[in-house]
């Protein structure tokens, strides 16, 4: 397995340096980075920091996923699914959690809030056509190659 350096550089007080939780997890966990608990009601979105900001190599990029806990106990998962964060980006990395729930869910100091996959990825060159190569599918939509 390869291993990458990624450069981690805290930009807030109290931030708390990313770790995987076993040897073989593929996410690390981003902690929330607050004075104090935080929260958040339902229906409601919210913006967390987490106090760091990270030099991510070209030709990859960080991706923020929900954690299974938080999101299938609590019902918090971000807002937009899944965070990209490009390479070139130098920013604090900020976390925005969906309350998905229908009861008020509190966020308490330096809690583990995402967790994020560093991958590859591929760059594609565009190139306008008037016909693409049919398919067995086609432009079958939703649904349409079946349930089982």
């Amino acid at each position: 397995m390869e291993n990458i350096v990624l450069k981690v550089k805290k930009v807030r007080e109290g931030a708390i340096l990313p770790f995987y939780g076993t040897d073989y997890s593929a996410g690390f966990d981003l902690h929330a980075c607050l004075k104090e608990d935080l929260t958040i009601f339902p229906g409601d979105t919210v913006f967390i920091n987490t106090g760091l900001a990270m030099e991510i190599p070209v030709g990859y990029a960080g991706f923020i996923y929900a954690r299974s806990g938080i999101s299938c106990k609590r019902g918090l998962a971000p807002a937009n699914k899944v965070g990209v964060i490009d390479a070139d980006y130098r920013g604090e990395i900020i976390v925005a959690l969906y309350n998905h729930s229908r009861k008020k869910q509190i966020i308490e100091v330096n809690e583990r809030i995402a967790q994020m996959v560093i991958m590859p990825f591929l760059k594609v060159a565009f190139e306008e056509v008037d016909f693409l190569e049919s398919t067995e599918r086609g432009e079958g939509k939703f649904g349409s190659t079946g349930r089982k």
